[in-house]
């Protein structure tokens, strides 16, 4: 019963910890997945073995070194057997898990004995005070309340970071993360067995206390400031590298369309001279050289059909989508009025038309076979502003979210759009995106230049004014 008593604390934290692991659970099935029954089976045996271990490590330091040493690999076992996705990402997510809790946790009951402390020595007037086991275990909740929310915050702003990277990004990320862990878990052994900061034997007992426990506050707050910048910056720099690379395959892109223009444009200037160079070889019956001849100018020509938009630059990329779509036995439609007097340059129309059709075609590609897969194409002038709108099937079963889906490339997918959001804010104006059975639509509307001059920046009520004209 004793002995009970003295680990009360444990089982008053224990249900907090409990709800720390349902949202850890959680955290992992949305970037991970896994079925219910294996969520259900990781909160178990996680939670039986925090029990386990907290209780043996009562029994003796060296129980203690093992618990302590034991946990994070345990944990971290148990994400990786029971979660899916790949096994890089599993690390990764046990990692951000394991340093929020201890992070987290750590800061808070960190502060929260130091209060204690404070309130027991100044207002009741103990002079060498000790915080009950009742009271540790209740301050050990609060810290697990507090890992709570810090992993809900974290599920709506991670998302970025597990989507779509290669496997050697997410052990880079996860390493330094591991490191912080071990040099945490380090630090509380050595305060468990007495090594602490201490006021140099003049003070007292009590401020060696609170001289530690402000130790351990400052070396949360800095790790949970470090990691945050670490994995935010890192996501950050690898978005902008992401976005670089685009820019450039985008310029080749733009180039090669160009020269594609001229081509045609010098076919059609020669088109006289062709067609009697095509009559003399019909009059002689060469007919491979005929089949010959006309395959050369198919292959620089382009459709007599083609989508026409008053602009040479994306009729070309319009143009070399519809083809991809065509292979694909997508549905096409298409109509793209381009105003006589838009002051959107050309490349940046590239970039707008050619990310958005990228996703397009890759949405419909990952649909099964037999189902309707589509995109539809409707861009023209709405007072003084450009409207740029494009329809495409897509699986239902994906999720959306500002674009980033959760099959597929998704990080590319993603990096497309922000490009596209860097075009549309460069010209002051507004994107939307939308799925919704089935169904992507993303939306663009931009005021020429001379609106923009004039300062009429575009608003996401004149956005839905539009929208409905």
């Amino acid at each position: 019963m004793k002995q009970l008593l003295n680990d009360i604390d444990i089982f008053i934290a224990a249900p907090f910890f409990l709800g720390y692991l349902w949202t850890a659970g959680k955290f992992c099935e949305k970037f991970l997945g896994a079925s219910k029954r294996r969520e259900r089976l990781f909160l178990t045996i996680s939670f039986c073995s925090w029990l386990f271990r907290n209780i043996l490590g009562r029994l003796s330091s060296s129980l203690y070194i093992f618990s302590v040493l034991s946990g994070p690999i345990f944990f971290m076992g148990l994400v990786v057997l029971l979660f899916q996705s790949d096994r890089e990402k599993r690390i990764l997510a046990a990692s951000i898990l394991m340093v929020v809790v201890r992070m987290a946790a750590g800061f808070v009951s960190s502060f929260l004995s130091c209060l204690e402390l404070i309130f027991l020595h100044v207002i009741k007037k103990i002079p060498e005070p000790f915080s009950k086991e009742w009271v540790i275990g209740l301050i050990s909740g609060a810290g697990y309340c507090f890992a709570i929310l810090a992993v809900r915050w974290m599920s709506k702003h991670l998302e970025p970071v597990f989507c779509g990277k290669p496997r050697k990004w997410y052990v880079i990320l996860a390493f330094p993360l591991l490191v912080i862990i071990m040099v945490y878990d380090v630090a509380g052994w050595g305060a468990s067995n007495g090594i602490m900061v201490r006021s140099g034997g003049s003070m007292g007992l009590y401020y060696d206390q609170i001289f530690s426990l402000v130790e351990f506050l400052v070396l949360a707050f800095l790790s949970m400031a470090a990691v945050g910048f670490y994995v935010f910056g890192m996501n950050r720099i690898y978005l902008e590298q992401e976005k670089s690379s685009q820019y450039h395959s985008q310029i080749a892109v733009y180039k090669m369309l160009a020269e594609q223009y001229r081509q045609s444009e010098r076919l059609r200037h020669d088109m006289k001279n062709h067609i009697i160079a095509l009559s003399a070889l019909s009059r002689n019956k060469e007919w491979e050289k005929i089949d010959s001849y006309l395959k050369t100018m198919e292959s620089i020509a382009l459709d007599a059909d083609g989508d026409m938009t008053g602009n040479r630059a994306v009729d070309a990329l319009l143009y070399q989508k519809r083809k991809r779509a065509e292979e694909k036995n997508i549905k096409w439609e298409c109509d793209v009025q381009m105003p006589k007097e838009y002051c959107i340059n050309e490349f940046d129309l590239c970039v707008l038309f050619g990310n958005i059709l990228d996703n397009a075609l890759e949405a419909c590609g990952r649909m099964q076979r037999g189902e309707c897969r589509f995109i539809n194409i409707q861009a023209k002038t709405v007072k003084k502003c450009f409207l740029l709108e494009v329809k495409n099937s897509m699986d239902r079963t994906e999720k959306c979210t500002d674009g980033f889906t959760d099959k597929g490339d998704s990080q590319k997918y993603g990096i497309g759009l922000l490009n596209v959001s860097d075009v549309v804010d460069k010209h002051n104006g507004v994107v939307n995106t939308e799925a919704e059975k089935g169904i992507f639509v993303i939306s663009i509307l931009m005021p020429f230049s001379d609106a923009a001059d004039r300062g009429a920046i575009v608003d996401k009520n004149r956005y839905n004014q539009y929208e409905c004209s």
